[in-house]
C-alpha cells in the first residue's frame, strides 16, 4: 500500500545532505524474551512488523529463540558482514512516520542503539556493502547511506522518483538498483561516488514495480511489477528492459537462488509461491502459500526457502530440491523482511 509523500526532493540530483549526523541513543528496551546463547551459529531472522520485534530463530529446529523489540513498523533488515549485527529499517505506520534504523546485537540480543534518520523518513530498502548501510528513504524519494563507524549519514542520492522502495546491489557492489512504485521506473545509482547526475540513470518499467533482485552473476536484474503481475528483466549492461514475462497478479517478492538457476516469485494476491527457470524463464512449480507470502530468504546453500506469510503470522518452510513446502515457522505478528545471519 502506498503511503502519502510529506517531504519530496526538488530535482532528481538533489542532495538532501551532505552529511547528516546520527543522534542516536542506547535503548535498554531491546532486551530478548530469553537468555543468549554462547554457541555461535547461523540464524533467521524475520520482522514481525505489527508487533515491532525482530526474531532470531535457529534455522535447524524451527525454533524462536528470542525476540527482540526494534522501532516502529519494521519491514526490512540486513546483517553485517561477520554476522554479529541486524541493522533493521523502520519504516513506520499509516499513522507514524519511521525515520529510524535499529542496530541489533544478535550474540547479546538486544537493540544497541536506535540510529534516528534526521529529515530521512520512511527508511526501506536496506543492503550492507563494505560495511556501509545503503537503505532507501520513500518519503524522501532517495537512497543514502549509514556509515557505523563514524554514526553518520554520509551520503545521499536524490532520484526525484515516487515511492522509491525496495533496494538491490550488483555483486561488485558497484551500483545500486531501487524500484520506484508510483513512477513505473528502477533508478541506477553508481556507489562510491559522489552524487550526482553522470551516476544515475531511470529505467522504464510496468505499473507498480517494488520486488528487485540482482542475478548472482549480476548480468540480470529481475523487477517484479504489482500493477500487471509481469516480470521486467533488465539486462545490467546497457540498463534496458530486455524482456518482459507475464507471472502472476501481484509479484511482490523475486529472489534468485544461489546458483542462479532458478527464481523465486512470492505473489501477495494469488497466495502463490511460483519457481522459475532463470534461463528459459518458464514456470517450473506453482505452490500455494495462504496468509499473503511477502519476504522470500533463501539460505546460502540454496537447500531451502523461508516464504513469510504475513496475514497468517507464519513463515513458510520451503525445500528447493523437493519443491515442496514442509513446515512453518511461528515467528510473531505480521512477519515480512527477513535475512540470514551467519555464525
Amino acid at each position: 500500500m502506498r503511503l502519502p509523500l510529506l517531504l519530496k526532493c526538488a530535482a532528481v540530483f538533489t542532495v538532501l545532505a551532505a552529511s547528516v549526523p546520527a543522534a542516536s541513543s542506547t535503548q535498554q528496551t531491546g532486551a530478548s524474551e530469553s537468555a543468549p546463547q554462547t554457541t555461535a551459529k547461523s540464524s533467521l531472522l524475520v520482522l514481525n512488523k505489527v508487533e515491532n520485534t525482530l526474531a532470531i530463530i535457529d534455522p535447524t529446529t524451527l525454533q524462536v529463540l528470542g525476540r527482540v523489540p526494534v522501532g516502529v513498523g519494521p519491514h526490512e533488515v540486513i546483517t553485517s558482514a561477520d554476522g554479529r549485527l541486524a541493522y533493521v529499517a523502520n519504516y513506520g505506520t499509516q499513522q507514524v512516520l519511521g525515520n529510524s534504523i535499529s542496530i541489533i546485537d544478535l550474540a547479546a540480543r538486544k537493540e544497541l542503539k536506535r540510529v534516528e534518520l534526521g529529515p530521512l523518513f520512511r527508511p526501506h530498502g536496506i543492503v550492507e556493502v563494505g560495511g556501509k548501510i545503503y537503505f532507501t528513504a520513500e518519503v524522501n524519494r532517495a537512497v543514502a547511506r549509514y556509515d557505523p563507524a563514524s554514526d553518520r549519514v554520509d551520503w545521499v542520492m536524490g532520484t526525484g522518483q515516487t515511492a522509491t522502495h525496495m533496494l538491490a546491489v550488483t555483486p561488485d557492489g558497484k551500483r545500486a538498483y531501487t524500484a520506484n512504485i508510483a513512477s513505473d521506473t528502477v533508478t541506477a545509482i553508481e556507489l562510491n561516488q559522489p552524487p550526482g547526475p553522470k551516476q544515475i540513470a531511470h529505467i522504464a518499467v510496468g505499473k507498480n514495480p517494488e520486488a528487485i533482485d540482482v542475478s548472482p552473476d549480476g548480468r540480470e536484474l529481475w523487477v517484479g511489477q504489482n500493477g500487471d503481475g509481469s516480470i521486467s528483466i533488465i539486462d545490467t549492461a546497457t540498463n534496458k528492459v530486455k524482456e518482459t514475462v507475464k507471472v502472476g497478479e501481484v509479484p511482490i517478492r523475486v529472489k534468485f537462488t544461489p546458483d542462479g538457476r532458478r527464481v523465486l516469485v512470492s505473489d501477495a494476491k494469488a497466495n502463490q509461491l511460483i519457481v522459475l527457470d532463470a534461463a528459459t524463464r518458464k514456470e517450473v512449480k506453482r505452490m500455494a502459500a495462504d496468509g499473503v507470502p511477502v519476504g522470500i530468504l533463501i539460505t546460502p546453500d540454496g537447500r531451502r526457502a523461508f516464504v513469510a506469510a504475513m496475514q497468517a503470522n507464519k513463515v513458510l518452510v520451503v525445500d528447493l530440491e523437493k519443491l515442496e513446502v514442509t513446515g512453518s515457522i511461528a515467528p510473531g505478528d505480521g512477519p515480512d523482511g527477513m535475512a540470514w545471519a551467519k555464525g
